[in-house]
């Protein structure tokens, strides 16, 4: 990103023309990002609150006064019988960056002897399927995408979440490969595909299965590939015979001959490209649907070619030295919650979590009154009068509503960082642009002068932001060779040290235990899980909870709207406007015997709770599935409520992470 200054305001933001993979172009909410810097409600000074919780009230207060009475209260109950225990950090990704996302704020935490954080809530369950199955959470590399011969977008909106990959894929259209989605929206990308495939929400694995049937089947295989670098095929063939197409369009929605034809084309294609993405994992057989379609160029040798495998990350590539920069050796043995768990954590201590109520919550990079599952849960624990919140943040969100203290932070423009991608392998530095917009402090800063305040004298805690990123860099892997501070700062981004073409698994080398692809995966079987790929139902579907899907017979899915980022950019006034209100997308087979007409209001709820939004009667969901675009700050709806109303605390078969698509519920006219 290119800042441009004038009088020490940035004035524009703009893509760099020479970045070969972003090419000069942001997406529709960074393009936001001066108003957002310049915003007329960014939290310039420390706050107090003045009136009761959740009700937004508070005073200015000074630096000194604010550090002093976060001080008093985390020391107090760092000493109580409880211990510092009691306090837990609460953070996510609201600042990508590792310096000021995962530095100086886990070294204070580890040293105060805290609570540990599981930050599971985006892509755990993913990452786990992949770790099992290829090794790491590595894949094809999109730049590679224009050699492709069939594209599969599985389970991603990459128009709205990854745009950047967009013109990789037409060109590989423009040379003649077919671009399919495979998704149950018919989202922006699927419209401007050239297939769209309406799959049954959480049945991703199951059509996996019924693909390699047919693989199988038709001995549309790499038989040298299968032979050298795949561990188990023979419980794999005795598994997907279990997934014949007739069974599996019954599962997955899918017509049997559809898969058929998928199957086919993807086996005889050359080089296919599968791009899927964390949606597809949020349902209780996420990790498995991960590590299930993950199997799939190993089968067909796509792995060979550029333009070949599964991309779910490319984050395992960047291998910074994060046990130097975070500290991992300074905590003493403590507990750890799961970060979707809040609500439980929050109002039932003794539901799991284990040890000392929680007395003391730190958020930062985060909103977890709008984010976090089963909402209503998390919004009483904030409402605790013993509770002791303190909020790191651009403005006053949500979560910060519930704060007793808010910390006014810097934003990307004001701060140094270093970053990682998703999507490609260019590790970017953060350089500041600007100063400080009023008193804001970036949160490094900000958790070093709380260690001072609170006596934490450890050489850890005096590391400076450029420090913190030589120790990344200079500690890293070989992945980071000639990758240097004094490199990134004239160029700004650079490559890592991989092979252009970058053919991971081209000739073996996967990262598992057997150094294979593992079809049958030991690690798994000691963990009491199935070895082979499955497919697992949905916790919340007819095939596990009948009586409950007659009760609540659609499927709610509550992606981000296209003018958000989670909860992020949901203040900004074009952007909101952008996405009008809250919505829910519903097919007109669904709506028309619930009375429910274009543009009426209507109640989407289940045992959990409710939501008001506005109906959309489209055929752009497949039958049985609604979307509410998300994620929406209570403040700014009519209700004061969001889809998160309704989401659950369950966590995925694989890394604890969040079911928050495997949801249902029902929908009925406001009135």
């Amino acid at each position: 990103m290119l800042v441009t200054i004038e009088n020490g305001r940035a004035v524009r933001v703009a893509g760099d023309p020479a970045h070969p993979f972003t090419q000069g172009f942001l997406c529709a909410k960074v393009n936001r990002y001066v108003e957002r810097t310049y915003h007329a409600d960014r939290l310039t000074q420390p706050l107090r609150r003045a009136g009761a919780k959740g009700r937004g009230e508070f005073v200015p207060i000074s630096w000194d006064d604010a550090l002093g009475d976060i001080a008093a209260r985390l020391t107090e109950i760092a000493r109580s019988v409880d211990g510092p225990q009691a306090i837990l950090p609460y953070s996510y990704a609201g600042t990508m960056g590792l310096v000021q996302g995962s530095s100086m704020d886990r070294r204070f935490f580890h040293l105060l002897g805290a609570s540990k954080l599981d930050r599971t809530i985006c892509s755990m369950a993913g990452t786990v399927g992949m770790r099992m199955t290829v090794g790491a959470n590595i894949g094809a590399d999109a730049e590679g995408i224009p050699e492709s011969d069939l594209v599969l977008l599985w389970g991603t909106n990459t128009l709205t979440s990854n745009p950047h990959l967009w013109p990789f894929v037409l060109e590989a259209r423009r040379r003649g490969a077919p671009i399919l989605a495979i998704d149950p929206l018919r989202s922006r990308t699927a419209q401007q595909c050239d297939e769209w495939i309406p799959i049954r929400p959480g049945t991703d694995a199951a059509l996996a299965l019924g693909i390699m049937h047919v693989l199988f089947a038709e001995s549309l295989v790499d038989r040298r590939y299968l032979d050298d670098y795949t561990l188990g095929e023979d419980r794999l063939r005795a598994r997907v015979a279990e997934y014949p197409p007739e069974r599996v369009a019954g599962i997955t929605g899918v017509p049997a001959a559809q898969i058929v034809d998928l199957a086919q084309r993807y086996g005889r294609a050359r080089a296919a490209f599968i791009r899927i993405n964390y949606g597809l994992q949020r349902h209780a057989g996420g990790g498995m649907a991960v590590r299930t379609i993950a199997c799939l160029p190993a089968i067909t040798g796509h792995w060979r070619r550029p333009g070949g495998g599964v991309q779910l990350s490319t984050s395992a590539n960047f291998t910074f030295d994060k046990a130097t920069v975070e500290r991992p050796d300074l905590s003493p043995p403590v507990r750890t919650i799961n970060m979707i768990r809040l609500g439980e954590a929050l109002t039932q201590p003794d539901a799991g979590v284990g040890g000392p109520p929680v007395r003391a919550l730190v958020v930062y990079n985060s909103n977890p009154a709008a984010v976090a599952p089963d909402r209503s849960a998390v919004l009483r624990g904030l409402a605790r009068p013993d509770l002791f919140t303190v909020v790191l943040e651009h403005f006053q969100t949500d979560t910060a509503d519930w704060a007793d203290i808010v910390l006014p932070a810097t934003t990307q423009l004001e701060h140094w960082d270093l970053h990682l991608a998703y999507g490609h392998h260019y590790v970017t530095l953060n350089q500041p642009s600007i100063a400080p917009v009023g008193d804001a402090k970036p949160n490094s800063e900000i958790f070093r002068r709380l260690a001072q305040r609170m006596g934490i004298d450890h050489p850890a805690m005096r590391d400076d932001d450029c420090t913190l990123i030589r120790q990344a860099l200079e500690g890293g892997g070989r992945n980071l060779h000639g990758v240097t501070f004094d490199a990134l700062v004239e160029r700004g981004w650079m490559r890592l040290a991989v092979p252009r073409p970058y053919l991971p698994f081209a000739e073996g080398g996967f990262q598992t235990p057997s150094g294979k692809c593992e079809f049958v995966s030991e690690r798994l079987e000691a963990l009491g899980l199935d070895p082979v790929p499955t497919y697992t139902p949905p916790y919340e579907s007819t095939e596990r909870a009948p009586e409950l899907a007659q009760r609540f017979p659609l499927t709610l899915i509550s992606s981000p709207a296209h003018q958000f980022l989670n909860s992020t950019f949901v203040n900004i006034d074009a952007l909101r406007r952008g996405a009008r209100e809250p919505e829910l997308v519903i097919h007109p087979d669904d709506a028309a015997p619930r009375g429910i007409a274009p543009g009426s209001r209507v109640v989407v709820h289940n045992d959990r709770g409710e939501f008001l939004a506005t109906a959309r009667v489209e055929d752009n969901v497949r039958h049985g599935t609604v979307w509410a675009p998300s994620v929406w700050w209570g403040k700014f709806t009519a209700d004061g409520r969001n889809a998160n109303h309704t989401t659950s605390q369950r966590e995925t078969d694989l890394g604890h992470g969040p079911v928050f698509y495997d949801n249902l519920v029902e929908v009925t006219p406001a009135d």
